[in-house]
């Protein structure tokens, strides 16, 4: 996984580069998703791993895959990536391109586990509290895991906060037990 990532970020800068002179961060962005969506379809692994098709004939099979979802310049890279046989790291470049943009628009997408729904003005006040703490624009998605039995946990990249009961009672439980 590092090595494919190492791999794909000069790619991803490239295109982050290239989407930021154009002022065409979100079509990209929208670009490069849904060639990931593609990428990672089982069908299209089999066409981009097939060893008798050429690298322009990979790219066009993909290109026509995506249809309209590819501008000119999404076009033009994918056949860059087929001519470097990088097709299989669209993920991993989309995955970068995406920390570039938030890293520029300062904003961060926070993952919110809790054992209840939460409602939207929880919601705007967990991202004004996470905004003052991280320093940039919370984008807050949540979803219900009744596991949790009170509480939350809360991800932002690689920081996780779990004020859940669960993860309070297993805390305990080390404790005892050591």
């Amino acid at each position: 996984m590092a090595e494919s990532i190492t791999i794909a970020r000069p790619y991803a800068k490239a295109a982050f580069q290239a989407a930021k002179d154009k002022d065409a961060l979100t079509v990209w962005s929208d670009m490069l998703s849904y060639a990931s969506a593609v990428a990672m379809d089982e069908n299209m692994r089999v066409v981009l791993d097939h060893p008798a098709l050429t690298s322009e004939q990979k790219a066009q099979f993909f290109i026509d895959v995506c249809g309209e979802q590819l501008l000119a310049e999404g076009k033009n890279f994918v056949f860059v990536l087929a001519e470097h046989n990088r097709l299989g790291l669209v993920s991993d470049i989309a995955e970068l391109f995406e920390s570039f943009k938030a890293q520029l628009e300062q904003s961060v997408d926070v993952e919110v586990e809790s054992a209840f729904e939460l409602s939207e003005e929880q919601s705007e006040k967990l991202a004004q509290a996470l905004s003052k703490k991280l320093d940039r624009n919370v984008v807050v998605a949540s979803s219900v895991n009744q596991e949790l039995i009170g509480g939350a946990i809360i991800r932002a990249n690689d920081l996780v906060i779990d004020a859940s009961v669960r993860g309070k009672i297993a805390k305990l439980a080390e404790a005892i037990s050591a």
